[in-house]
This record gives C-alpha cells, sequence and structure tokens, in this order.
C-alpha cells in the first residue's frame, strides 16, 4: 500500500458506496459494448472484409472499452484494470496512451481520507481513548492507495510507527466490483480465449478479500518476521505492534525507497538492491511459505545498514511445499526439456487446457527468451528486453501462441509476481545472478543433477 504521491489538503476521499449507482451502470456498459461490435463484426464479414481483420478490430476495440471503463473506476475494477494492463503494449497508441495516463492518474491522486473520518476508524478499532496509545499523531498521510492509507506516528513506547488506516465503504465497493466482473467472463475470452476467466476471477475475489482483512495481514506479517528475524543479513521485516479491526500500527522503517534507487541509483547500488529484491522474491516461499504478492517498488526500502526493507504484506500467497516443488520442476522442465516434454508439463499444470491445440514450434519461439535469465551465469535485465518480452505476451492477433495459454487460478499470484518483479529489475537495469537464486530457492529447479544445472554448495 505504501504507494508514493503528493498529498494535496482538502482534498476528501470518493464515497465508493455513494456512487454504486453509477459504477454498476459503467460496468454494465461493457457487455453491451462488446454485443454491438459483434454484431458489427457479423455485418462486415458479410460484406466481405477478411475475418481476421474483422475479429483483430473486434478486439481491439473490446479492449478499448474494457481498459476505458476499468480505469475510470477504483477498488476492484482498478485493481483488475491494472493486471488487464499486460495487453496495453498490443494496443495502439491512441488507445493505450489515454488507458495509461488514466490509470496511472489514478494510482499517483488518490484524494486522502479527511483527518476527521481518519480519527473516527480509529476510535472504532482502538476505543474512543485512542489518542492515549500515541505520544504523537501525525493527521497529514504519508501514502495511500485504492483502499486504504498510512499515517506516520509515535507509539506510546516511543517507537515511531506506521499506521495503517482502511477507508470506510472500501470493502463493499470491491466486492460489488469483482461480483460485476465475473460476469463479464466472455468479453475477457475475446482478448485471450485459451484463458479460464472465471476461476481467474475468483482466485482474484478471494485474494482481494483477505486483503482487506487486516487481521489476516498482521499474522502474515508475523509469520514473515519470524522467517526473516530482526538479525538477518539481508532484509528487515517491521514488526506487528497492533492490529484493531481496520487499523493495523507497525514499526516505521526509513530507507531509500526502491523507486529513487531506479531513478537515481549508480550501478552498484541497482544491482545491490536489484539482488536483494529478487532475492526476497524467490525466498520467501521456501523460507516462510509464503509469496509476497505486492512487489511495487514503493514496499521496499534500501535501508542504510545496506539491508532491504519490505512493507506491505496484506497481498501474501501462501505456498505449500508440494506447489512450491511443482513450480520448480515445471521451470527446470521449461529451461531444459525438448518442446514436446515442455508442452505435455503444461498441460499437466492446466496452463494448456485439454480441449486447446497448440502449434509447438510457436509456443518454443515464445518461451526461449523468456527463460534466459534462469540459463546463463548472471543476466542482464534491461528495458529493451522487457518491451520484447511485452510484446509476445500482449500481441492481440489470432495467430499468437499466448492467446491459447491459460493461467490456473493457484498461479494467478504468481504470474502477477512474476511479471511486477521481472518489470522491476528491468527498471533498474540490473545485472544479477538470477539463476543461482533461482536454484538456492526453488525447490525442484535444482534438486537434481543435469548437465550445468546443479544447485550451488551452501
Amino acid at each position: 500500500m505504501a504507494v508514493e504521491r503528493p498529498i494535496i489538503e482538502n482534498e476528501r476521499v470518493s464515497d465508493l458506496p455513494r456512487r454504486a449507482v453509477t459504477r454498476s451502470a459503467k460496468l454494465a456498459s461493457l457487455p453491451l459494448g462488446f454485443a454491438g461490435r459483434t454484431a458489427l463484426g457479423v455485418g462486415k464479414r458479410t460484406f466481405g472484409r477478411p475475418a481476421e481483420a474483422v475479429a483483430m478490430e473486434i478486439q481491439q476495440r473490446t479492449a478499448e472499452q474494457l481498459f476505458k471503463v476499468l480505469g475510470e473506476l477504483k477498488g476492484g475494477a482498478m485493481k483488475l484494470g491494472q493486471m488487464l494492463s499486460i495487453f496495453e503494449a498490443a494496443l495502439p497508441p491512441e488507445i493505450a496512451g489515454p488507458y495509461r495516463a488514466t490509470l496511472t492518474k489514478l494510482q499517483e491522486a488518490a484524494p486522502p481520507l479527511p483527518a476527521s473520518s481518519v480519527h473516527q476508524v480509529l476510535a472504532k478499532a482502538l476505543g474512543p481513548g485512542w489518542r492515549d496509545r500515541f505520544v504523537s499523531f501525525d493527521d497529514r498521510p504519508a501514502a495511500a492507495a485504492s483502499i486504504g492509507q498510512v499515517h506516520k506516528a509515535v507509539w506510546e513506547d516511543g517507537r515511531p510507527v506506521a499506521v495503517k488506516v482502511q477507508y470506510p465503504g472500501a470493502g463493499k465497493a470491491l466486492i460489488s466490483d469483482f461480483n460485476q466482473l465475473a460476469r463479464l467472463g466472455r468479453l475477457f475470452g475475446v482478448l485471450m480465449p485459451g484463458l479460464d476467466v472465471k476461476s481467474m476471477l475468483a482466485e482474484l475475489k478471494e485474494r482481494v478479500v483477505e486483503e482487506l482483512d487486516y487481521t489476516i495481514e498482521a499474522e502474515s506479517q508475523t509469520t514473515m518476521r519470524a522467517a526473516y528475524p530482526a538479525d538477518d543479513p539481508d532484509f528487515y521485516v517491521p514488526e506487528v505492534i497492533a492490529q484493531a479491526g481496520d487499523v493495523l500500527v507497525t514499526e516505521w522503517i526509513d530507507g531509500i525507497p526502491l523507486s529513487k534507487v531506479i531513478s537515481e541509483g549508480d550501478q552498484e547500488q541497482r544491482d545491490h538492491a536489484a539482488l536483494l529484491y529478487c532475492r526476497f522474491l524467490l525466498s520467501g516461499a521456501k523460507r516462510a511459505g509464503m509469496l509476497h504478492g505486492d512487489p511495487h517498488p514503493g514496499n521496499f526500502r534500501l535501508m542504510e545498514d545496506g539491508r532491504l526493507g519490505v512493507l506491505d504484506f496484506g497481498a501474501v500467497d501462501r505456498i505449500p511445499p508440494e506447489f512450491l516443488y511443482r513450480m520448480g520442476r515445471l521451470l527446470r522442465i521449461g529451461t531444459l526439456a525438448e518442446i514436446d516434454a515442455v508442452e505435455d508439463a503444461l498441460r499437466d499444470e492446466d496452463f494448456i487446457r485439454a480441449d486447446v491445440a497448440i502449434d509447438t514450434e510457436a509456443l518454443q519461439a515464445f518461451l526461449a527468451p523468456i527463460t534466459e535469465p534462469f540459463v546463463t551465469e548472471t543476466f542482464r535485465f534491461n528495458r529493451e528486453w522487457l518491451r520484447d518480452m511485452a510484446a509476445r505476451v500482449t500481441d492481440l492477433r489470432p495467430t499468437n501462441v499466448v492467446r491459447q495459454l491459460n493461467l490456473p487460478p493457484e498461479y494467478v499470484i504468481v504470474h502477477r509476481v512474476l511479471s511486477a518483479g521481472t518489470g522491476v529489475l528491468c527498471q533498474l537495469e540490473c545485472e544479477i545472478p538470477a539463476r543461482a537464486e533461482s536454484l538456492r530457492w526453488i525447490p525442484g529447479f535444482a534438486d537434481e543433477e543435469d548437465g550445468e544445472l546443479v544447485a550451488p554448495s551452501g
């Protein structure tokens, strides 16, 4: 939730429940627009336009409307819009540009909750004498996002703390958005016909429900803190100090935001931060049984002692050991095996659904550059490589093999972390031993000797 942005005085937070009718109407417009475009497409084919050209036009217009509506809304629709933004690279500039601008504006300029409303939430959660728990409390939020905001304060024992306060009504708005979006499976199917959209949306909804529950977040952060204790040489996870209702109080940590390292850091600093960032995302499942589900640069701080401070454990995916091993085996097969074995492994994990035919040559061409970081001793992540990957993933042409792939529900958050984390590494323009880190932290990828892929000693 630590999204850095300017705070404007006297702004008022959007009243999400009060705007439910407007939100519902906007979401309801999506399938109606799709039906109209489909009917128009039938007419164009009747008058001789090539079927592929008509299909492409329908896909682009559907994506245009989808991004426009989701980009105008907060809550669940905005969150889903962020996840679907991987499609934007495949769209014409006149479509992708305005969508990207709208989403950026929403992310960076969400109006904060008024102090009086913050005090009401604190009183409800901590009791009418909530001020006695603090030596001081700054009414001006230090950070804000789609469902809540963070205030800096000093706890009763003198420790600086971060006080996370959830917007009243945010939970109902999020769930309402997801309930409506779940009815739009056919619309998303136009963009990715191989995708089991219904299952994916159900998984996203479950994760968002957890993110709204600060009791779960406090438990997750406490578990992570135990796995990465205060004397860990690489990472610092703030201690949970108090939690009640829609309020979570944790240690405050200082440091250079990862976003600032991206924009201003020298090469040594970027490589150091990138290695720790990669190590944390990969090691969480093995050390804590959890995957940090929101690898946004605003959630990480490069501390003065060289360690990486980690914030915001609202979005966490629990990874059982057997699933972690399956992921490792899939990665291993993807980097070493013949393409037929790769296809079999992808079908076993439901990345290719039983009724979907796949072009194995196209699949091999698609996977080859994606596996690069895991087969070389070091890999240089940069924006050029990322643009090439994005173009491959977001190509909406019917011949693109990616459109035939599915995203199994249990891999939704894993995919989100892998995609977003890779994006951050490319922003850092770093060179790191990603293969060695994968071998070290992902069982199944390194538990058998095969050629050069052998787990490092120690």
